[in-house]
């Protein structure tokens, strides 16, 4: 699969980055109507901010995570984009979704306070790095 390129004003750009976001207390209360509500909300956020989520799922046995696939904008740090997805993610699902997790949470929470982001790109490190080495010299 061919990657496209981002083009910006002054930059271009693919900048793939694959993110998890862990319920509180590990609590398997992502329901499949939550699920699609949590899509919506990001995929909205994502592109008021230049991104685009690429992908979004949770573990289908155990719902106390999700795991989201966005091509982000290089002027978004990974570290704004999931304290920005996370806080309106967690106050929307909450107010939508109060009755139902009363019984899982009883102050307003719903994500744990870290996560997880892994650059996503096309070539393994070792041919980035084989391809570096290569630069300079005559093939």
């Amino acid at each position: 699969m061919a990657r496209q390129l981002n083009r910006h004003a002054h930059s271009v750009t693919a900048l793939s980055v694959h993110m998890v976001f862990v319920t509180k207390y590990r609590h398997a209360c992502i329901t499949d109507d939550m699920l699609k509500r949590i899509r919506e909300i990001i995929a909205k956020m994502c592109l008021k901010r230049g991104c685009i989520l690429m992908d979004c799922q949770t573990d289908l046995g155990k719902r106390d995570h999700i795991h989201l696939l966005i091509d982000k904008h290089p002027n978004i740090s990974e570290s704004e984009l999931a304290m920005a997805l996370k806080t309106i993610t967690s106050r929307e699902i909450r107010k939508e979704f109060a009755q139902y997790l009363k019984q899982f949470y009883w102050k307003p929470v719903f994500w744990k306070r870290g996560y997880c982001a892994v650059s996503a790109g096309g070539a393994s490190l070792d041919k980035l790095k084989e391809y570096m080495e290569a630069q300079g010299n005559a093939d």
